[in-house]
């Protein structure tokens, strides 16, 4: 046991050393981030006196940890904070620092971190930035400051760097990411890396070099900014299904495509779209990042965000990206492999979704074999949306039918599980898996 435990710890000291050299180095997001991210909801409100509510400011980000804590959603695994663009002061400082708006962050970054950090269920401190001459929004970016500003976010214990790609030339992206995410290597502090530069070259039509963007970042984000709509959410995930062949490859344990935030407990997305998007972003090994304002979540939403066996679906810790497969009358088909995996048989979880404008639940019957379930010994199926919150009694072999009824932009989603017990579903023609 003693040797066995030397080798694999050598085996591990090698990988990390072989992963130093060549890339990001810092061991984090094993599987896709969770946390709240204040962009979709707050943009830039930096009016406190007329919103004091919604303004970015310290305040925001205090009470948002203060929420994620008491309304359990730390207990779950969202843990960022993360503060986006408008934090910063319009200039740096006189010995070229980054600086906080003084009226709106009167404490300063570092004191933001220390309480964020702090907080009982280790929450952990996330800052935006842009590798570019200035932020979306206009105010200091860090080309030209790259290892100063590194070293700073590393002084104010910063645990997530989000780096844009405004007012940058896109033809340099492919360097200078990788040379930011190396200064913050040097710093030798552990910081989640969420680049974009694909989102801004693939607008451009270029050829993007995603081997690179996983060896050099645990994240990046694909494709436009999400808007609070079902438009743009599906518009989005239609996206990520065209270019999955391509996509789906580089995503894996300590790097994820990002389709961006989560619009649930908004304005944008009624119950059963919230539910759409909470399960196809389980598919695709999405990062869960919240933006939302957190005491305002109506309880049905809530449980949504809160759904742990969804949750478990985003965070499988094989990390298999998952890909539309099918779409059929309406309805599309996303599939992902999650554990268990035993004899060479994954387990899946599956998404049915409604496409449908006929205004009633559409009833859908397709087979396991279809939607490439093969095990010989079957499945075990439980419904993540359903009252019941058990495995169905008995198993679906590869030949069975599996029937759902879907709502009009809403969803089945089910987990069907291998299984290697002999109690066969002995008729499930009246079975079926609603909303």
């Amino acid at each position: 046991m003693i040797v066995t435990t030397a080798l694999r710890w050598a085996c591990c000291l090698i990988v990390v050393v072989i992963r130093g050299l060549n890339g990001l180095d810092n061991g984090l997001a094993l599987t896709p981030p969770m946390g709240w991210l204040a962009w979709q909801r707050y943009r830039c409100i930096t009016d406190c006196e007329t919103y004091p509510d919604d303004c970015v400011n310290e305040q925001l980000f205090m009470r948002a940890a203060d929420l994620l804590v008491s309304e359990g959603y730390a207990d779950l695994g969202y843990n960022y904070v993360i503060v986006d663009d408008c934090w910063l002061a319009k200039n740096r400082s006189a010995d070229g620092k980054l600086e906080a708006d003084k009226k709106r962050f009167p404490s300063g970054i570092k004191a933001l971190s220390d309480y964020v950090s702090n907080r009982e269920y280790g929450l952990k401190f996330g800052l935006y930035e842009d590798w570019g001459t200035k932020t979306c929004a206009g105010y200091p970016g860090v080309l030209g400051h790259e290892e100063l500003d590194a070293k700073t976010f590393a002084e104010w214990d910063v645990d997530y760097v989000k780096l844009d790609g405004c007012y940058s030339n896109v033809r340099h992206m492919d360097k200078g990411y990788p040379e930011f995410g190396r200064h913050l290597n040097n710093t030798g502090r552990p910081m989640v890396y969420s680049c974009s530069w694909p989102a801004y070259q693939e607008e451009k039509g270029m050829l993007i070099d995603y081997a690179s963007m996983a060896k050099h970042c645990n994240l990046w984000r694909n494709y436009d900014d999400i808007d609070d709509s079902w438009e743009s959410m599906i518009k989005i995930a239609d996206y990520f299904a065209q270019k999955q062949e391509f996509w789906a490859q580089y995503a894996g344990p300590g790097h994820w495509n990002d389709p961006d935030m989560l619009l649930i407990g908004n304005f944008g997305l009624t119950y059963d779209q919230s539910k759409t998007q909470m399960a196809i972003w389980a598919v695709l090994a999405a990062p869960l990042l919240m933006s939302n304002k957190l005491s305002e979540v109506q309880p049905q939403f809530k449980d949504i965000l809160q759904n742990k066996e969804v949750i478990k679906v985003n965070q499988d810790n094989l990390g298999i990206q998952g890909t539309r497969v099918f779409r059929d009358k309406g309805i599309d088909i996303w599939t992902r492999k999650i554990e268990p995996f035993s004899d060479g048989y994954y387990s899946y979880a599956v998404a049915f979704v409604s496409r449908r404008v006929d205004g009633a639940p559409y009833p859908y019957n397709i087979t396991l074999e279809d939607l490439g379930l093969k095990n010989p010994n079957g499945y075990s199926i439980t419904n993540l949306y359903g009252k019941e919150k058990y495995p169905t009694p008995c198993i679906y072999k590869p030949n069975d039918p599996v029937k759902v009824r879907v709502i009009p932009s809403g969803v089945v989603f089910l987990r069907m599980n291998i299984d290697d017990s002999n109690q066969l579903c002995k008729d499930n023609s009246r079975s079926q898996f609603f909303k």
